[in-house]
């Protein structure tokens, strides 16, 4: 498995790709100095950007284009496109493919069709370990289908998995239940719903494990009729059969294992042996991944924020060293004194975070340079939450956080 991988398939801005510049630069001249001099021997720290979606345009852009020239001037990092979106769009990368023939790769692996795809080579990274052994992935979806190409990625990936031999895991929260409705019949689109049965036919075929999870309260909330058995099992007769509506602390149990959990934009990063820890610690000691949230949205115009700080604090609750950071817009909810009427549901973001600030396993953070970048400051009452620059992140990311006996650490983008 390579070391750290980093899947892109969301617009990567400017600044986004500044920051990730940044961390990378901590990353090399902290933990490996050596590779800016010459070539490693033996072990390489090696980063892949596996990039597909709008995240392609990236690298035809010029001005994120310098940035990814810089960052592959670093020789120990690589980035492989998506060939079939390349194509969609008429992207080409060849700038790029010019000046780094064997760091930029626009072709991908065949599959056992025969056909290459570039999620054969995402399943590839994310094996933790070797064929034929047992092994699985999981993939959490937060947007709705066919709105957002996102879904069909994920019902990509998880093929592939299948067809290595993998356990498939799907987590369905906020918009992304609406992958688990009944009836869906797009005329112009891949059936998602359908595609979630497929790989639940195939799965059982192969003896291999296949689960499908949905957060109870967004399905609630978005109108899906459901019923508890008594037993602690809910039952909806809007979902189709492999979508299990559960609580959140059942999906949030499945993220207490070691195995690799992509989204739309999410890393796994692992930790170096015998590297300094972090300035954070787990209070108890916990051998689940810890679980890095990077809220990059405003407040209040979508669930998204309040969805992943409810998510971070399910995490936290199952002893799982969470750490949420707040960059780009998400820097919108900490800025000014925040004031909801009083027949407001839910409360305003700033009191939630005072709710939960405190709570084991859960830290807050701030990225100063969005802050700047934007004019604005931190509101100074929110005591709990910590300011950090390029150097905290760049240890938040790469450095094995106390108490914590984990391999690698789950980055989500929100």
């Amino acid at each position: 498995m390579t070391a750290n991988i980093f899947l892109l398939s969301t617009p990567v801005t400017l600044e986004r790709l500044s920051w990730i510049e940044e961390c990378l630069k901590f990353f090399f001249i902290q933990l490996y100095p050596e590779t800016l001099i010459h070539q490693p021997k033996g072990e390489r720290p090696v980063f892949t950007f596996l990039v597909t979606g709008d995240a392609l345009y990236s690298l035809d852009d010029p001005e994120t284009q310098q940035i990814w020239t810089i960052i592959l001037s670093l020789s120990t990092v690589q980035i492989i496109c998506d060939r079939q979106e390349l194509d969609l769009r008429g992207i080409s990368a060849g700038h790029l493919k010019m000046k780094f023939p064997d760091q930029v790769i626009t072709t991908n692996s065949l599959g056992p069709d025969g056909q290459p795809s570039f999620w054969n080579d995402v399943v590839a990274l994310a094996r933790q370990t070797k064929p034929p052994l047992p092994g699985t992935v999981g993939w959490l979806q937060i947007d709705s289908p066919y709105m957002y190409r996102s879904a069909w990625y994920g019902l990509q990936y998880l093929s592939a998995a299948l067809a290595d031999r993998l356990a498939i895991d799907l987590y369905a929260y906020l918009d992304g239940i609406h992958i688990g409705h009944t009836g869906q019949a797009p005329t112009d689109a891949e059936n998602i719903g359908a595609g979630i049965e497929g790989l639940n036919e195939r799965a059982a075929r192969h003896g291999l494990q296949c689960q499908v999870f949905a957060c109870n309260r967004h399905a609630t909330t978005r109108g899906y009729s459901t019923w508890d058995d008594g037993h602690g099992v809910v039952i909806s007769t809007c979902a189709i059969k492999p979508v299990k509506i559960r609580d959140l602390n059942v999906m949030i149990d499945r993220f207490r294992q070691n195995h690799i959990i992509l989204s739309a934009a999410a890393g796994s990063l692992q930790f170096r042996k015998g590297g300094s820890p972090s300035f954070d610690r787990a209070e108890k000691s916990s051998t689940a991944p810890p679980v890095t949230i990077l809220i990059t949205k405003s407040p209040y115009s979508t669930e998204t924020v309040f969805g992943a700080v409810s998510f971070a604090v399910a995490c936290a609750h199952a002893g799982i060293l969470t750490r949420v950071i707040f960059m780009e817009d998400g820097v919108y909810s900490l800025t000014g004194t925040h004031r909801a009427p009083a027949t407001f549901s839910p409360y305003n973001v700033q009191d939630v975070i005072n709710a939960v600030a405190g709570s084991e396993n859960l830290h807050f953070f701030a990225f100063s340079p969005s802050f700047q970048k934007r004019g604005i400051s931190k509101n100074k009452s929110l005591n709990a939450v910590l300011e950090l620059g390029n150097p905290g992140l760049g240890k938040i990311l790469f450095y094995p956080p106390g108490n914590v006996q984990a391999e690698h650490q789950r980055v989500l983008v929100f």
